[in-house]
């Protein structure tokens, strides 16, 4: 195919990948990678570059519709993005030093970890927890819409939340999936905040951890303007797409989706990762 029938085809599946990345708090880089890597046959270390920059563009897209909607918290995003940062530098400069297939394998077994915590469920909204000391202090506790109107909840566990976000970062440096999948599951299983706070607080923290990742990556030469430049648009396109649909969609259902999804990537990866296919 020529230059102008790629450009097309990826763009086009940088749209699907946006939309998913933006309901799920993924942000799109999770599909991204497979989809160059795999099916264009680009160098995954290309395709993390490409990635990185689509990132930036959903969390652009996507995140300011939320914070407007009244869903992200922007308190718990700015003081997690800490660790995200200062862990997205470490993994950026190990990427370097990992073969494709082993990024590819470590991908994949990401993914299968997330879909098995994203589906053990618990109730939405606790009513009984006790309020953290540590999220008090930081005034994390908020509100978000409903059908019924706003809804309060509490946040748990602050400091396990924040290890878990600087290994988020290393994952978005070595992988650039934006590491929304940890994050999602950091918010949503470790600090007990609701499932549609935690993709929207993700999509709005993803683009400042992917940027940090970015820098290195450029620096290297992996980011290739040709290829970045349509996979950034449609993100963009399929982001704000997304945005629009998750305001109307139900929790159970986008876990489905999430899980779904990164099953499916899951294996695609690690079979072509050991078969030595990247």
């Amino acid at each position: 195919m020529n230059s102008l029938e790629f450009s097309l085809l990826v763009g086009t599946g940088s749209v699907a990948a946006g939309f998913l990345g933006s309901l799920t708090g993924l942000g799109g880089g999770v599909v991204i990678v497979p989809l160059l890597a795999l099916w264009f046959g680009v160098d995954i270390r290309y395709a993390i570059g490409a990635s990185l920059v689509s990132v930036i563009a959903t969390s652009s897209g996507a995140a300011a519709a939320y914070v407007k909607e009244g869903y992200s918290n922007l308190r718990i995003g700015m003081f997690l993005e800490i660790a995200t940062t200062v862990g997205a530098l470490a993994g950026a400069f190990l990427a370097a030093r990992v073969s494709p297939s082993a990024i590819a394998v470590i991908f994949g077994v990401v993914l299968f970890y997330s879909a098995y915590l994203s589906n053990r469920s618990r109730p939405e909204h606790p009513s009984a927890a006790r309020p953290d000391p540590l999220a008090t202090f930081l005034r994390m506790d908020s509100t978000y819409p409903t059908a019924d109107g706003p809804r309060s909840y509490r946040v748990r566990n602050v400091p396990g939340g924040f290890g878990l976000m600087f290994v988020a970062g290393a994952l978005s440096g070595l992988l650039g999936i934006g590491s929304g999948a940890v994050k999602v599951l950091a918010m949503d299983q470790a600090m007990r905040i609701p499932f549609k706070v935690s993709t929207t607080t993700s999509n709005f923290m993803i683009g400042v951890t992917a940027a940090a990742s970015a820098g290195v990556y450029l620096s290297r030469g992996y980011i290739d303007p040709v290829l970045a430049m349509p996979v950034m648009l449609g993100v963009l396109a399929g982001s704000m797409l997304g945005a629009r649909v998750l305001t109307r969609a139900k929790s159970r259902i986008l876990r489905i989706v999430f899980s779904l999804v990164i099953l499916a990537l899951g294996v695609e990866l690690i079979y072509n990762g050991l078969t030595g296919r990247l």
